[in-house]
């Protein structure tokens, strides 16, 4: 099948292109990008005032399958996922039970194969059954078809055992991904620890439980020579470590997620469970230290941390209902709202966080616009505003902070291997 994209702005930052042109695709492969294609087409997509931007390649989701399907599923999350201009997902190995063998791996990927509407991709886990007891065997893993390693939702406490991974996965070429947590730093809290957790008379959450442990992973990993990736970041300290680190040439990235520049510590204070995360949302400060760090290119990645729970586990007492929150449908409006509209980032630059550094760091083939490349491209509306409601989400689950929110900004089409998805409001 051929499609014709035509007319649209190109942002591709791979290939240094912004400008209007027209794009071929045939056989799920980027056939031709150049400024008036001609060619007989199956389909056209007028793309006049559109952007056309590589697909968004997020590389933290939980699709919860195998397990709990009750919240999210590999067919639910990655139609989610095509709806707000995601075409790849890292699927993070905290199910149940955890991705922490081959056979495991193999379950997932035969689930994978049935169902997923996007591209997957697997992490997973670290240690046995992310207990942070045992490694789980990296060779194997490996071997199996993983392409990164985590215990997210937990750290490695173990500093040995953390090393040894390093060393491991350096050997084997795996990228390990670390939820950098002191718990005995954050043990019971629910808020960011200060202002609003004496307010609502919660347990609060130090940023000194983050910033300490994300020190303590960078020493490990320019000990093993390994490169290391840190998840979800959420305060100051933590970006201007990260900052240090890289100036003295450790293998470190990181990525944030939108909550962390969209909102601050005061949203909680309507006790709403749908703006309670792991780790917090932080101080004004610290949204805006995220903000910069976005801007100045410390921070490399934005993903969304898509966290689906079910209503009977997030509509209930604050202090009882669990940490995340959904973002797969969202975090590109997001990003536009509170990055391009303020001036933060251009659009090259937020391509770059959403699509081509993630690819770079997991060492896939995606992230570009390039003549040859699967088809996995965006058509998105700048200026068209939406409001997003809970009855319109595509996930099983519900838990969005941005219910309720105009956003600007909407997907049109998704061409996930060359099959386009058109949305409508």
């Amino acid at each position: 099948m051929k499609i014709l994209i035509r007319s649209g702005r190109v942002i591709d930052p791979a290939n240094n292109i912004d400008a209007v042109m027209d794009m071929l695709i045939e056989d799920s492969k980027i056939a031709k990008v150049a400024k008036n294609i001609k060619a007989d087409a199956d389909k056209i997509i007028e793309a006049g005032d559109k952007l056309v931007m590589p697909g968004i390649v997020d590389m933290h989701v939980h699709l919860r399958e195998p397990g709990r399907e009750d919240k999210e599923t590999i067919e639910s999350g990655t139609k989610a996922a095509l709806a707000g201009g995601v075409t790849s997902v890292l699927a993070m190995p905290n199910t149940e039970p955890a991705i922490d063998s081959a056979a495991h791996i193999k379950m997932l990927k035969e689930a994978i194969q049935k169902s997923a509407q996007a591209n997957v991709f697997i992490c997973a886990a670290i240690t046995k059954e992310r207990a942070g007891e045992v490694l789980s065997d990296i060779p194997g893993l490996k071997k199996s078809g993983a392409i990164a390693i985590s215990d997210d939702g937990a750290s490695v406490e173990n500093d040995t055992l953390m090393l040894e991974a390093l060393r491991l996965a350096k050997r084997e070429g795996l990228l390990v991904i670390v939820h950098s947590e002191d718990k005995k730093l954050s043990c019971c809290g629910q808020v960011n620890l200060g202002f609003t957790s004496t307010r609502l008379g919660l347990r609060g959450v130090s940023v000194a439980s983050e910033y300490k442990r994300i020190e303590r992973d960078i020493e490990l990993a320019e000990k093993a020579g390994a490169s290391i990736h840190i998840a979800h970041l959420s305060c100051k300290e933590s970006v201007e470590m990260i900052a240090k680190a890289k100036k003295k040439g450790i293998k470190v990235t990181c990525e944030t997620a939108p909550h962390y520049f969209s909102f601050a510590e005061e949203a909680v204070l309507g006790y709403d469970a749908n703006f309670k995360m792991n780790p917090p949302l932080r101080a004004r400060e610290d949204m805006l230290a995220i903000r910069q760090g976005l801007s100045d290119g410390t921070i490399d990645v934005i993903a969304s941390d898509h966290a689906p729970h079910t209503e009977n586990e997030k509509d209930i007492e604050f202090e009882r209902a669990e940490f995340g929150v959904i973002g797969l449908e969202t975090e590109l409006a997001a990003a536009i709202n509170e990055l391009i509209e303020n001036h933060l980032l251009d659009w090259g630059k937020l391509v770059t966080k959403m699509s081509l550094n993630p690819s770079r760091i997991l060492s896939i083939n995606k992230g570009t616009l390039s003549v040859g490349a699967d088809a996995d491209i965006i058509v998105v509306d700048p200026v068209k505003e939406w409001v997003v409601k809970k009855e319109n989400l595509l996930s099983k689950s519900k838990n969005s902070p941005f219910i309720g929110r105009r956003l600007k900004g909407f997907v049109e089409y998704t061409l996930c291997q060359g099959k386009a998805h058109k949305w409508n409001l």
